[in-house]
């Protein structure tokens, strides 16, 4: 990515099984502090020394001292961690859109790992595990008790190696085991497609270093085949965000130059910075490939499709283009991750992950824990998706920042009690479902997206029939059963 050690970072979603944080990269630095609290010192030092001299059996000190820390950052939200030497190892790795793992988005939940999103052709996503899943047991060992570095490192390993999931997903009434042979997950960004004469379709999956070239590639592409396009769907569904250049390339390939695309604003000077839709904010050569696109692209009209899984820099995307109605917003709320993370390298070769500030659209609307709302809401399925208002949240991890524009944001989506019996079945229904196989013909979300741009009727989703009959029921019309 080019990193720039202050202003320009990696904005994702969590930990990636294999990893993949939420970043800018800030060298350690003194900064001035309020005097250090003496007597909370001396309680955890009479704790370490206890420790050592009383307990059953000898500890490091390191392993003692590396716990501390781990616990005291996991603490504060749920994507500030202490990183080790490995797991930094592999953060790296995955800025370049390489590791190997699994391919899972993940988040700790109730001392358990819960699925954010698999990626898209990843050991996991071949292997059925859905976002949502719960993860409870690694090859027959419970889960609960771990950090979620230990568990991701317990999910990392050799290539070609197998290791047993242990799944709880509602709707099932067991847990399912799911063996996963760990692979080398090199992730494709950025596909593209012409769908019929005039019309294409462009998806960014995550947001890595070679993605705005990528972009670029695919976007000269799709006009050298269709020179006159008439409109353009940019997919963005399930989405865990990644690097922030990645981000602004793509915001600035369709928004006019200059342009405010997203601002952050946190508790030190270097966390409030504004960043435009220009070819300086791209690493090269991203940044000059940009500014040799079809002048065309800045005016095709476009769908942006987002789905709860879009998170992060997707939502700045989506934020952006929707700020400026330069897009129609399509399909449903996104997952509402609007911090910033800066990754502080420590001195032996481990680092501090810790949200340093949020982050807000050009209209300087703040996405944590709210999500942007479609334009058009689209469910997933013809029959309706249903699973729009449970499916996992921001709003939903424990411990997550209130959205400071919004102090209700984080409690809007939750579901009513009397709503979890429809949420089962809803659930039962999904898991007989084929996944959905984005850019295809049975795609339900393109298919409206498309429609929109050919000013056709877009439909929401047909409401599935008990919910039907009970509000006829309700309004006493007569309903044949």
């Amino acid at each position: 990515m080019g990193i720039k050690l202050k202003n320009i970072g990696l904005i994702g979603l969590g930990m990636i099984a294999g990893v993949a944080g939420s970043l800018q990269f800030d060298a350690l630095a003194q900064r001035s502090v309020s005097p250090l609290p003496i007597e909370e010192l001396r309680k955890l030092t009479d704790v370490f020394g206890l420790i050592k001299s009383d307990y059953v059996e000898n500890v490091e000190d390191k392993k003692l001292l590396d716990d501390a820390i781990s616990g005291m950052v996991a603490s504060l939200d749920p994507h500030s961690a202490y990183l080790d030497k490995d797991a930094f190892k592999e953060l790296n790795e995955t800025i370049e859109g390489k590791f190997v793992g699994l391919g899972i988005e993940v988040g700790m939940e109730d001392g358990y790992v819960r699925v954010i999103s698999p990626i898209e052709g990843s050991p996991a996503d071949h292997a059925g595990i859905k976002a949502g899943d719960l993860i409870t047991d690694l090859d027959g060992k419970p889960v609960r008790g771990l950090t979620l570095e230990d568990a991701v490192k317990k999910m990392r390993g050799e290539v070609d190696t197998k290791i047993l999931l242990t799944i709880e997903r509602k709707g099932e009434p067991a847990p399912l085991l799911i063996p996963i042979v760990r692979k080398e997950i090199v992730t494709v960004s950025v596909k593209s497609k012409v769908i019929e004469p005039g019309y294409a379709w462009l998806r960014v999956s995550q947001f890595q270093e070679p993605t705005v070239s990528d972009l670029a590639k695919k976007i000269n592409a799709i006009y050298a085949q269709e020179p006159k396009l008439k409109g353009l769907v940019l997919d963005l569904r399930n989405d865990p965000g990644g690097v922030l250049p990645g981000a602004i390339g793509v915001s600035a390939a369709f928004l006019p130059k200059d342009v405010v695309v997203v601002s952050t604003k946190g508790q030190i000077p270097g966390s409030n910075e504004t960043y435009y839709a220009s070819e300086a904010y791209s690493a090269r050569p991203a940044g000059e490939q940009l500014a040799k696109l079809p002048g065309a692209v800045k005016d095709v009209p476009m769908v942006v499709l987002v789905n709860s899984g879009s998170a992060s820099a997707s939502e700045i995307v989506a934020g952006a283009l929707q700020d400026y109605k330069r897009a129609v917003i399509m399909g449903t709320k996104t997952f509402g991750k609007g911090s910033v993370q800066t990754i502080h390298r420590l001195p032996d070769e481990t680092a501090l992950k810790l949200t340093t500030a949020r982050y807000y659209t050009p209209k300087d609307r703040s996405i944590q824990a709210k999500g942007i709302e479609p334009d058009i809401v689209v469910d997933e399925y013809a029959d309706g998706d249903g699973l729009g208002g449970y499916r996992l949240r921001e709003s939903d991890l424990q411990k997550h920042l209130i959205n400071d524009k919004d102090q209700n944001a984080e409690t809007a989506d939750r579901p009513k009690l009397s709503e979890m019996e429809e949420e089962m079945r809803i659930a039962a229904q999904e898991k007989k479902r084929k996944p959905i196989e984005y850019g295809s013909k049975d795609d339900f979300q393109l298919i409206q997206a498309l429609n929109h741009l050919k000013g056709k009727p877009v439909q929401a989703a047909v409401e599935p029939e008990p919910k039907k009959q009970a509000a006829a029921e309700s309004a006493g019309e007569p309903v044949q059963k």
